[in-house]
């Protein structure tokens, strides 16, 4: 009997090899997605003419990995056993980018009527107060995934607020879905709420803790974070300094530049420094993998300082505008190969959607005398954003080994944009319509290493 059953699970196990070796098993790990293909596969300084685009295209992806990108037929001859999803007539693009906006902020989206630090002590402050709470901290992150889902976003450089717990909130409710997720919490010990308030002794021992326990965890990464300068005392800049040394390997957010009061403030604060920028500098947080928020009202020391020191800039047009902070100067930063990213900087800005932004970063180009070509933003929401944080071998693009995030545009959405696009219908003018025209009805799915983590329907 004992050696009936031996022979039995031995004829199992040769069962499965072969079945391994014949596909079998391969195929209920593989998946085929059936529409236009478009991404950036490299860096580039010509996004607008340096592309991939197939029409009729296919994308395989294999245990969350990206396998193969290429002609359907060609691609479909060589997987026909494989789980197949037809998105025929639709695009798939990179998963957005999000490098820069604040989860504890979703609730206060489209507060009226202010500039940035009035904005802060009227709406943020009050609001971050509510995340003392474990309970609503988790509560909000799951909210805040959501609304990055339905947009189309699969990655993001998030604030959250001064509460460690939060910060727990957060990573723990992107690692359910496997998301690439870099975040931090804020550090604040000076000008703010005393109930918001940190030290520099403890603001240095919780982003320390929460580096042990989450940076390089899955795909979660960390981010030490001081709001910015007005707020960190040069005692708390100087501990978080030292932590940027321990740990060179973790990222860094802040804001810089963003308001002209802002920075009137920055150089009544700290007068022996040479403008703003110089303050992070003079404390360790000048480097690579550092990204500063914003960048508006730069002097030429500064480009050419953060030129050297290998660091990037988000580019935050919704919350620009609406704060009425200024004009961002793309063509400057890209004359000095600054790395620059599309951020929607939720809750200043004034959606979670990437599209809804590239379109504003369209008016602010054309407000400047300067033309965004479509695909350059794109760029800068996928290919070029995923360079600016080093993350270019994982996501940003759908090369062969990347992670398989990525996101299924329906450019006929609705009756308009189908009216839109019966005429024109280039990649081109689809990616900027849609930048004028989308909001979430256009995203018909998005993807998360590998899994849909939103679907208007099933395909």
């Amino acid at each position: 009997m004992v050696i009936t059953i031996f022979r039995c699970l031995f004829l199992l196990l040769a069962l499965a090899v072969t079945a391994v070796a014949n596909g079998i098993f391969y195929s209920m790990t593989t998946h085929l997605y059936r529409a236009s293909i478009l991404h950036f596969p490299h860096k580039s300084a010509q996004p607008k003419d340096d592309y991939i685009y197939i029409k009729d295209g296919a994308l395989v992806t294999r245990n969350g990995k990206i396998v193969v990108t290429g002609e359907r037929k060609t691609i479909e001859n060589q997987y026909h056993d494989v789980k197949t999803h037809d998105y025929s007539g639709q695009l798939i693009v990179p998963g957005f980018i999000d490098s820069h906006l604040h989860f504890p902020q979703t609730e206060m989206l489209a507060s009226f009527g202010e500039q940035l630090l009035d904005w802060l002590e009227n709406y943020t402050f009050p609001t971050e107060g509510k995340f003392s709470n474990p309970e609503y901290a988790a509560k909000i992150a799951d909210i805040f995934l959501r609304q990055l889902y339905r947009h189309g976003t699969t990655s993001a450089m998030v604030y959250s607020s001064v509460h460690q717990c939060a910060a727990e909130a957060l990573f723990s409710a992107a690692q359910k879905h496997k998301m690439l997720l870099i975040a931090g919490k804020v550090c604040m010990d000076r000008h703010c709420p005393s109930w918001l308030q940190d030290s520099p002794e403890k603001a240095q021992k919780e982003s320390a803790d929460l580096i042990e326990r989450w940076h390089g965890k899955d795909r979660l990464y960390y981010a030490i974070t001081p709001r910015f300068a007005p707020t960190s005392s040069p005692e708390q800049l100087h501990a978080l300094g030292e932590l940027a040394q321990q740990y060179p390997d973790v990222y860094i957010q802040t804001h810089l530049n963003e308001n002209l009061n802002e920075i009137a403030w920055v150089n009544s604060l700290f007068p022996k420094h040479n403008g703003y920028l110089d303050v992070y500098d003079k404390f360790n947080m000048l480097r690579p993998k550092a990204v500063f928020g914003h960048c508006i009202h730069m002097q030429e020391h500064e480009w050419q300082r953060m030129a050297q020191s290998g660091a990037s800039i988000a580019f935050c047009p919704t919350s620009n505008l609406f704060l009425g902070s200024g004009l961002f100067d793309l063509k400057t930063a890209e004359k000095h190969n600054i790395p620059v990213a599309l951020a929607t900087d939720v809750g200043a800005g004034t959606s979670f959607s990437m599209l809804r932004t590239l379109g504003e970063a369209y008016k602010v180009g054309q407000l400047r005398g300067e033309q965004l070509q479509p695909l350059h933003g794109l760029y800068l929401m996928t290919q070029g954003a995923a360079l600016a944080q080093g993350l270019e071998d994982k996501i940003g693009n759908l090369n062969p080994g990347s992670d398989a995030d990525f996101v299924v545009l329906d450019p006929n959405f609705d009756e308009l944009t189908s009216l839109r696009f019966e005429q024109h219908n280039e990649v081109q003018d689809i990616i900027f319509a849609l930048s004028m025209l989308a909001d979430d009805r256009a995203i018909s799915a998005t993807y998360i290493a590998g899994e849909p983590v939103y679907q208007t329907h099933i395909k």
